[in-house]
């Protein structure tokens, strides 16, 4: 369940919310020398939020610019970016509220998805529980407490997915 709460944290985090930080673009896939790899950074370049409303990706190889440059508008994702000398600069414009219901909306699917996999991992864990409790490597007691604990980890994960999407939200709809 950890896992699953680490993807949903990496998820939320490529949510636009107004403000520049690097997880917006870190996962776009750009083709360069003839392979198509993550902008991550010590990839290909460095990127890094001058301010709240500013994201500059520095390449580490110079001759790859144009390249940066086109994965970001092909990954469509409501940035420009424009070429400054040997670095990108992408403007983040502010968002209106229309689209801020359509983040949060987003939002709130990603968290779905992600509370289902925990109940997945749940139904997966109740499940060896039982067969344990049939093939006698457990007494009755004992499967009845770790159903219990396993209920107790799975409320403990909804509860953190709770938390993150009311953050998350926090930081959508402040202007």
């Amino acid at each position: 369940m950890e896992k699953v709460l680490e993807v949903i944290h990496g998820d939320l985090s490529t949510v636009r919310t107004g403000r520049a930080t690097p997880s917006l673009i870190e996962n776009i896939v750009v083709s360069v020398y003839g392979n198509t790899t993550k902008l991550k950074v010590m990839e290909v370049a460095t990127i890094s939020a001058t301010d709240a409303q500013t994201l500059v990706i520095t390449p580490f190889d110079g001759s790859i610019i144009g390249e940066i440059q086109k994965g970001i508008e092909v990954a469509n994702i409501g940035l420009t970016p424009v070429i400054d000398g040997a670095l990108i600069r992408i403007s983040i414009p502010p968002l209106s509220a229309e689209r801020r219901q359509q983040l949060i909306a987003l939002m709130k699917q990603k968290l779905e998805n992600g509370k289902i996999m925990v109940r997945q991992n749940r139904h997966d864990a109740m499940d060896m529980v039982k067969k344990q409790f049939n093939n006698k490597e457990i007494s009755e007691d004992e499967m009845v407490r770790l159903e219990k604990e396993i209920q107790n980890i799975t409320d403990k994960a909804v509860e953190e997915i709770d938390s993150m999407g009311k953050k998350k939200e926090e930081d959508l709809t402040q202007l």
